[in-house]
């Protein structure tokens, strides 16, 4: 405990870091507080209806990620998400297109293009939600609309989401340049964290009606909810080292003895990805699917019910093929192996060229399968928890997108401000060792 406190002492007496702090709470606290403030021509006292709706299915999702601004029909009702899609397209162009991964290779001048390409396309993205979003209002809650506004709620309230989802944008922008972490990342988590006290005593409260099994129950769910934190802080942090020899140098007329280091490679090099692609996927079919099944349900209807068996097994195959598939695209071991024949490295008991690219690639595939089961896992572990009786709302901080986000933004941050405190010779935030974060900052790695 006393250490605790001391590394407090110590962050608050580093000006640089203070203020990074202090300007991330400041800004986080102006995005929380427009979640809130509701959009002209709305009555708050009518929106029962909508934000009930608004938290079922694949709405409750996206109300996860906007911290309850989407129910709450407010300024902020997009949120970040926009922003979100359009920075995944583009990355996915900068790796699928050559003339995008010429431009990217230019350096900043080369990011700052892309960057603002990025931003047109989120005005776009932003755009066309905006009008899907007030044909949803109008139809799930007409009699929130006060009538003497309604001739000018489609344009005001498209506009104004619009001009909410740039905000958010560059609120996030601001967090990055001037304040602690990834700015997009830490609205998102923020967001997420912000449904928590809520999910929490909701769960609480519906375990209590049933007495003291109800609580044990309870109590075994948060034990339950621990135990997967800390699996996907393993699986965040879980790296597989190769060891790697570099050759004798002469450089004129010395000569150096190479020494051993370690090549690591990740066990989750795709992040939260594949999670992100899975759910896109399955939405699909909500989209133009109308066919009914013997249940009566419809296709649509299986696949927007996170807790739905066939949904959670098609769900986990395709989060392992995403996974497979993006560290694919970004993990390249023919670039790694040209760079240790550069270097005058080599893999002890491998050749160089071919053999140590086909090498690298056998052990990043061999890593890449145990942890993307446990990616499939952590995806479809909402819907087992529902099914085990966990209320919808809280069951989603038992897995998915939610709680791996969370665990690696909060891996970052504390990564960051572990850096400053060993850059002052300061003892880090943990005793044995430092915190490995994800160590990027693009902010569509979540």
């Amino acid at each position: 405990m006393k250490k605790f406190i001391q590394t407090l002492k110590n962050i608050w007496t580093i000006e640089e870091l203070r203020n990074k702090i202090l300007v991330t709470l400041l800004l986080v606290f102006i995005y929380r507080l427009g979640a809130h403030i509701v959009l002209p021509g709305i009555d708050p006292n009518k929106l029962n209806t909508f934000s009930q709706n608004s938290q079922k299915g694949l709405l409750g999702l996206f109300d996860t990620f906007a911290g309850g601004a989407f129910s709450n029909a407010s300024i902020l009702a997009l949120g970040i998400m926009p922003y979100i899609s359009a920075s995944i397209f583009m990355q996915l162009m900068t790796i699928l297109v050559p003339s995008m991964q010429k431009i990217q290779k230019e350096g900043d001048s080369g990011r700052k293009k892309i960057n603002q390409w990025t931003r047109y396309l989120t005005a776009a993205v932003t755009l066309l939600q905006a009008g899907t979003f007030v044909a949803y209002l109008t139809n799930q809650n007409r009699d929130a609309l006060i009538p003497a506004y309604q001739p000018y709620f489609w344009i005001s309230t498209v506009i104004i989401l619009t001009a909410g989802t740039l905000f958010v944008m560059w609120l996030g922008e601001k967090i990055q340049d001037k304040g602690l972490g990834n700015g997009t990342s830490i609205i998102i988590m923020v967001g997420i964290l912000a449904r928590l006290p809520q999910s929490f005593m909701q769960e609480f409260a519906a375990k209590n009606v049933r007495g003291g099994g109800g609580l044990i129950f309870f109590l075994i769910e948060i034990a339950v909810l621990i135990a997967i934190i800390l699996g996907l802080i393993i699986l965040v942090q879980g790296v597989r080292k190769i060891p790697v020899n570099y050759a004798k140098q002469i450089v004129g007329n010395r000569q150096f003895t190479g020494a051993r280091q370690f090549l690591p490679l990740k066990v989750n090099a795709a992040g939260v990805m594949p999670i992100i692609f899975a759910q896109a996927i399955m939405f699909l079919p909500t989209l133009f699917s109308f066919t009914s099944l013997e249940s009566g349900q419809g296709i649509a209807r299986i696949f927007s019910d996170h807790s739905n068996v066939w949904y959670m097994v098609i769900y986990g195959v395709m989060v392992v093929a995403f996974t497979f598939l993006y560290t694919a695209l970004i993990f390249n071991p023919k670039q790694i192996s040209d760079s240790l024949k550069q270097s005058n490295g080599f893999i002890p008991g491998v050749k160089p060229g071919q053999p140590t690219t086909d090498y690298i690639g056998q052990i990043m595939d061999r890593i890449t399968l145990p942890g993307a089961i446990f990616l499939a896992v952590v995806g479809i572990l909402p819907g087992l928890a529902q099914r085990a009786g966990v209320t919808p709302q809280f069951s989603t901080f038992f897995g998915g997108t939610s709680l791996l986000i969370m665990v690696g933004v909060i891996l970052d941050t504390l990564q960051q401000i572990e850096t400053h405190l060993l850059m002052r010779q300061y003892d880090g935030l943990m005793k044995s060792g430092r915190i490995q974060g994800r160590q990027t900052s693009s902010p569509v790695s979540l």
